[in-house]
């Protein structure tokens, strides 16, 4: 009876270790990207892949909606998705949703790429982050580099390359079903339970056959960091903060020792930098904002009568207007938060410069330079010498004409704790 017993169970076992390995398996990832192919968006992408290859996922699902991005960023998801040891679907979704640019890469590197109806592909022509074209010096390399990686990537996952390499010469979109038609993509499917369906069963080459029916959906969901670094990649917040940083240090220089302004404008600033490595950041604008607060330095070293802060406030909103540029909306920052942020600032600065110039032009208040003009009386006379009280004070003096008890003088001047003094009625000062 033991030994049947023993038969049984090693009969069973190698069947129970497939169940559990398949039980592993029973989980479908899906990750939703609809922001600019960013470092951040490549992050949070690249570490999804990594999860579910790490989890023996059945699958890995991308919902995509991107305009595009970077290509540094691309080309790092692109790797991140030839390395997953699980399958990887790219599903172009909502409707009017679209994989621009840096999106037809991404797309077409997938093990199975998917489209919605109402969706599109294409338009991969490399362009300068700030949506121009590139210098002609280095358009035909830069665009035979991408071209020779759209080829690779589609050759690689069985595309037309053909298609792929005009997406970046000529910048050519289509439609979902007009990818289907070209061989661009694996199928259209209307939602994402209408996608499960339809590549359920089919073979992927290299990671065997997908099972994904019934099987337990996990959306992938951003960490703190991520979203942090997402939100400040937007070109309103990244203008903000790099505002904010030009008055913190620009109040630590015209008040050294003040420390806090200077900490915190140093780190908006860096969160600022960050930021505009993923946006269409233009020169000239940061050169203008940057005159900008070399004017108002100025001006509190220069009498210039508010001339340099009249220049300072035109070159802060020439610059801001300049600042980015790009071939849509979300490289732009909205006139709503321009216009008040540039008021606010200039205001600033402007607020700190009038305080630190009558700061330094005002007469004292303290020590013997503020005795210098003081009214006091007299409370005793010897000849031409005598005490005063100034400020509550008894102070030895000496009077230039004749005074009684009683009357008010006005300092003329202090030596050896000895005031000079005159009529307070008198021209003198």
């Amino acid at each position: 009876m033991k030994h049947r017993i023993l038969l049984l169970l090693g009969i069973l076992i190698p069947f129970l270790a497939a169940g559990l390995a398949q039980a592993d398996k029973q989980e479908l990832f899906i990750l939703k990207v609809s922001d600019p192919i960013s470092p951040a968006v490549a992050e949070f992408m690249v570490d999804g892949l990594q999860q579910a290859s790490e989890s023996s996922a059945a699958a890995i699902i991308i919902a995509l909606d991107t305009p595009g991005g970077l290509a540094q960023s691309m080309r790092q998801i692109v790797q991140a998705i030839f390395a997953c040891k699980v399958p990887v679907i790219v599903y172009v979704t909502p409707s009017g949703a679209r994989a621009a640019s840096a999106g037809v890469m991404i797309t077409m590197a997938a093990d199975i790429a998917a489209m919605s109806p109402g969706t599109n592909i294409g338009a991969a022509h490399p362009v300068e982050a700030g949506g121009g074209d590139i210098n002609k010096t280095m358009t035909k390399k830069i665009v035979n580099d991408m071209a020779a990686f759209a080829r690779g990537i589609a050759d690689r996952r069985g595309r037309n390359a053909g298609w792929a390499e005009k997406a970046v010469r000529e910048s050519v979109s289509a439609t979902a079903e007009e990818a289907l038609k070209l061989g661009v993509i694996d199928l259209v499917a209307t939602n994402l339970d209408d996608l499960i369906a339809g590549i359920d069963g089919k073979a992927v080459k290299g990671k065997g056959v997908l099972h994904l029916k019934g099987v337990r959906r996990t959306v992938i969901q951003e960490n703190l960091r991520i979203k942090i670094l997402k939100t400040i990649s937007d070109p309103n917040i990244a203008y903000i903060l790099l505002m904010i940083g030009l008055a913190g240090l620009f109040l630590e220089f015209s008040h050294p020792g003040a420390v806090l302004p200077g900490v915190v404008g140093g780190i908006t600033l860096i969160l600022a930098f960050f930021a505009m490595q993923t946006l269409p950041v233009n020169t000239a604008g940061i050169l203008l904002i940057l005159l900008a607060i070399i004017l108002f330095v100025l001006e509190l070293k220069i009498t210039s009568y508010g001339m340099l802060s009249v220049a300072g406030v035109t070159s802060l909103v020439l610059g801001s207007t300049m600042l980015f540029r790009g071939a849509g909306p979300q490289f732009q920052v909205a006139w709503g938060v321009l216009l008040p942020t540039v008021i606010l600032i200039s205001g600033f600065f402007i607020g700190v410069i009038y305080f630190v110039v009558r700061a330094q032009t005002r007469k004292p208040c303290t020590g013997i330079e503020g005795m210098l003009g003081e009214i006091g009386i007299v409370k005793q006379i010897n000849g031409h010498e005598g005490k005063v009280m100034v400020h509550g004070e008894v102070w030895q003096a000496i009077f230039v004409e004749e005074v009684s008890v009683g009357d008010k003088v006005r300092i003329q001047s202090v030596q050896n704790l000895v005031v000079t003094t005159a009529p307070a009625n008198t021209d003198n000062p």
